[in-house]
């Protein structure tokens, strides 16, 4: 089953030419050079199957729903601001983060209903989150009550576990991500869309944002992604969404990269900013202790499944 993650990246990145019409990029009757640089933009999904939505309210007022990454099968990683009605450090200190809804499997907002939804079990916010402003160490894990099925449409993404994760770091890598964000009608997308991103080197990114009180001060755990072709990018909701990565090597290997955090590139800025899960991978295995080796189980699954095909 690890092939139906790749090549669920590998059929979506295809299908993301450098060169897209207007009827691709959003099935809606606008123009290219009407379209404000606003995910405004991508594709519609048919499936994503580590994408989870993470779901507090159906309105900003009571706290929306944004995305995740599902990493094994109790465990969904997602921003830790997803957690909290008012998110700015003012309003989140001192305070407990939400248990949310959680839904996998999900494209269509319409089919988010008990059949996809995965009881929680726990929530674990990063123990330095916010700690000097809105957009630092922004993760959180959530963990679930039972172990989810995997299937075609509901399969976790690997983290950066092995040499040669780090393509991050390299400026013009092209990475996907998916989420429910803003749209053209300055709405929640009730749609799951995608888009692939280019990677921008870290000193343009940290040179962008280090005046600004309002947006992020790009650190070393933290790495950027541009607009992509015709100015399309993430928009507001739909952080908490895995940049996923295909390694190199020939081997098509996919891994979640980032973990979207300030996703507000639709509005004025040019570049998003992701907290680097290679950077947090010591508290990630730490919170995930008590489980199983998730690594021994996806190969002791794939293994199974090959052998039922022989």
């Amino acid at each position: 089953m690890v092939w139906i993650a790749t090549a669920t990246l590998l059929a979506l990145l295809a299908c993301l030419p450098d060169r897209v019409t207007t009827a691709t990029l959003m099935k809606e009757q606008h123009s290219v050079h009407e379209r404000p640089k606003r995910m405004v933009g991508g594709l519609l999904a048919d499936r994503v199957p580590w994408q989870a939505m993470v779901y507090l309210g159906e309105g900003v007022f009571d706290g929306g729903y944004a995305g995740g990454a599902l990493i094994a099968d109790r465990w969904v990683l997602t921003a830790g601001r997803n957690l909290f009605i008012r998110r700015s450090r003012n309003d989140t200190r001192g305070k407990e983060p939400l248990v949310p809804k959680v839904y996998l499997g999900v494209s269509h907002l319409a089919r988010a209903d008990v059949s996809k939804e995965v009881a929680v079990e726990k929530v674990f916010l990063h123990p330095a989150f916010q700690n000097t402003s809105d957009w630092d160490n922004d993760l959180a894990l959530i963990q679930l009550k039972e172990p989810v099925v995997f299937s075609e449409s509901v399969f976790p993404i690997p983290l950066p576990e092995r040499e040669g994760d780090d393509l991050e770091e390299t400026p013009g890598t092209l990475g996907m991500v998916a989420g429910w964000g803003w749209g053209i009608d300055f709405t929640q997308s009730k749609l799951l869309k995608f888009t692939k991103l280019p990677v921008v080197s870290h000193e343009t990114c940290r040179s962008h944002y280090k005046e600004s009180q309002h947006t992020p001060l790009v650190d070393d755990n933290m790495f950027c992604t541009g607009p992509g072709q015709y100015e399309v990018n993430v928009c507001f909701w739909d952080a908490g969404g895995a940049l996923a990565l295909m390694r190199p090597g020939g081997d098509n290997g996919v891994y979640a990269a980032g973990i979207l955090s300030y996703d507000k590139g639709c509005a004025v800025e040019p570049y998003a900013v992701y907290t680097k899960v290679s950077a947090y991978l010591p508290w990630i295995r730490e919170v995930m202790r008590g489980d199983k080796d998730y690594s021994n189980a996806r190969s002791s699954l794939m293994a199974h499944m090959l052998q039922r095909l022989v």
